[in-house]
């Protein structure tokens, strides 16, 4: 959990790092003298012996005093808090000490290692998204869902993922499912009425009767939904007793 910042602080061999334990005791003692020699230098150099001294006995009681006047908020039972929290105090001093360094970093040339990289169980980490099968994975996808295409292909993506969330998530498969289904009418048994003479406008013709037809009934539909509330207005109107009057 400490790795990054140790990687950060330039600490020797940081995928080892372990202080939990007491058989890893010299470890940890060896790390605080460590940052105060290299990164924070509270203290002056000869004021550090307390630090220097691990093998002393006294050396919790130095290590105690060290982290309270650095004001560190933990106690030494909260090991791993003060780990915690020395470290960033460290990484704070060392942006201190290089700021103009690190502000003229461009982020786009730094390349992580693999053994700085956290391990993740989450597949889309794994993803080179611009590896010409993702590309190529995109545009048949975009086709399937008859997305326009687009030049930047992590914009398609986009898109893609509105659309899926429009149509494919459990709220839209939910209202699809509770909608109601209307008959289905095999368009070659539907009537016309008349005939053009042509086959394929007679078959569009049909195509357009029957949404116009379809969009009477959800007319009517909202038309007899407005009458009910009308209805339900009048049948039970509300009256106010204090303009009653009684008498001429």
């Amino acid at each position: 959990m400490f790795r990054r910042k140790l990687s950060a602080l330039g600490y020797q061999n940081p995928n080892e790092f372990n202080v939990n334990g007491t058989i890893y005791e010299n470890e940890f003692r060896n790390f605080v003298i460590w940052l105060e020699d290299q990164k924070i230098r509270h203290y002056k150099i000869e004021d550090r012996m307390g630090l220097r001294n691990i093998k002393s006995s006294d050396w919790s009681s130095s290590c105690e005093t060290y982290f309270k006047d650095l004001g560190c908020p933990y106690q030494k039972s909260e090991r791993t808090n003060m780990i915690e929290w020395i470290l960033a105090y460290a990484v704070r001093l060392e942006y201190g000490d290089h700021v103009d360094e690190y502000k003229a970093a461009d982020p786009s040339n730094i390349a992580m290692s693999q053994t700085d990289r956290v391990p993740s169980s989450n597949p889309l980490d794994n993803l080179d998204f611009n590896d010409p099968d993702f590309k190529a994975g995109i545009t048949s996808l975009s086709m399937i869902l008859q997305i326009p295409p687009h030049a930047d292909h992590l914009e398609q993506l986009k898109a893609i993922c509105m659309v899926v969330k429009d149509r494919l998530s459990q709220e839209a498969i939910k209202k699809f499912s509770t909608e109601k289904q209307g008959e289905q009418l095999p368009l070659d048994q539907t009537d016309l009425g008349f005939d053009t003479g042509d086959y394929i406008i007679n078959e569009a013709a049909k195509i357009l009767r029957l949404i116009h037809i379809k969009n009477l009934r959800d007319l009517q539909t909202q038309i007899n939904a407005a009458i009910v509330g009308v209805q339900a207005l009048i049948a039970n109107p509300k009256t106010d007793s204090r303009l009653g009057k009684v008498g001429y």
